[in-house]
């Protein structure tokens, strides 16, 4: 089959490699869809390469069933099936599978991070997936719009960790695929959203999908305008970009008694300087997000399905496999919005 193949830092290339084959509890996915995520990008720039390459990357995946394993399994499931799939396979047993934060699980692995992911025609599942019943069906939903239910529940994920609700202001810094996304999550359950971006095109999307209020920061100066609309500060801000220094410029957005949500992913070693005096006579909480559980997965697909033409319109481009690097290099460059690969049938 033919897959995406990273061999080193910024060296991936279209390869043909051993379809795979189902073990025990396993299953294979024919793969329809698959996106492009910042985090696969970083991780082709060296930022976490994966210890053992050569390797495929991609976590956003849906598709049709193509094979079952032997043993038990998931008896809901079915060769042909349409499914999107869970990319987290979690223990179900540590401290963290019983508190329901799969993403910490003590022994997680999962697809394009120890085991080959999405970015090929066929992909394993990996027997922890389908025991937590981490792959669903999707109906007659779309595939490319079923692969947006990953990235979705991570939005979601980080919603639940801040407690967004009716009536909070949600200042969302990055106005990316994922802050997008933080927009229309964010607006479904009743807060006002202010998106903060140097892109018009972005900030303009932004309102399009239910923005109150959008801030270049290159026009205007952010902090006066959040004060300006909320007098106290936002109730919520979620850092959706992976720039050390930019979060921290944002930190005093928050009002006293509000939640600062580190969501996007840093390089390794870069630093953020934060007064705790900020912290302890403010009672911030300062916390993060990077992944969701598997329930959050599928309240994801019901998400998804009742906000399609919003998520829908977050995909910018759609291309195959043999055009990956150019959508590779959009995401570096900021091009558009979201890139999903497709597979033929």
């Amino acid at each position: 089959m033919k897959a995406a193949v990273v061999y080193k830092k910024n060296d991936i290339r279209i390869a043909d490699v051993p379809r795979p084959q189902a073990h025990t509890g396993e299953i294979v996915v024919k793969v329809r869809a698959s996106g492009i995520c910042a985090t696969d990008v970083k991780i082709l720039g060296g930022a976490g390469i994966p210890a053992e390459l050569p390797a495929i990357l991609g976590h956003e995946v849906a598709g049709t069933i193509a094979e079952l394993g032997a043993g038990p399994g998931n008896t809901s499931l079915h060769v042909g099936q349409r499914v999107a799939v869970y990319p987290i396979a979690a223990c179900g047993k540590c401290l963290y599978c019983r508190q329901g934060r799969n993403s910490l699980c003590l022994h997680e692995h999962g697809l394009g991070h120890g085991d080959d992911g999405g970015f090929a025609e066929y992909v394993r599942v990996p027997a922890e997936v389908v025991g937590l019943g981490g792959v669903i069906d999707i109906g007659d939903m779309p595939f490319d719009l079923a692969a947006m239910i990953e990235p979705v529940s991570c939005c979601i994920a980080a919603a639940d960790r801040c407690g967004t609700k009716a009536g909070d202001t949600v200042v969302v810094v990055g106005a990316g695929p994922l802050g997008l996304l933080h927009t229309v999550v964010s607006k479904a359950l009743g807060a006002n959203v202010i998106c903060i971006d140097v892109n018009e095109d972005r900030l303009a999307k932004a309102l399009s999908l239910g923005a109150t209020n959008v801030i270049n920061p290159e026009k205007e100066d952010a902090a006066e305008v959040v004060r300006g609309l909320t007098v106290v500060g936002a109730d919520v801000a979620i850092a959706a970009v992976g720039v050390p220094r930019v979060m921290e410029s944002y930190l005093p957005l928050v009002r006293n008694g509000g939640v600062f949500n580190v969501f996007g992913g840093t390089p390794r070693g870069e630093m953020m300087t934060v007064d705790p005096r900020w912290i302890h006579y403010g009672e911030i909480v300062l916390t993060g997000t990077f992944a969701s559980s598997v329930t959050q997965f599928h309240r994801a697909f019901s998400f998804v399905g009742k906000h399609a033409e919003e998520v829908e319109s977050v995909i910018s481009t759609r291309c195959g496999l043999d055009d990956i690097l150019a959508a590779v290099r959009r995401v570096q460059n900021g091009e558009g919005t979201k890139s999903v690969l497709l597979f033929p049938e």
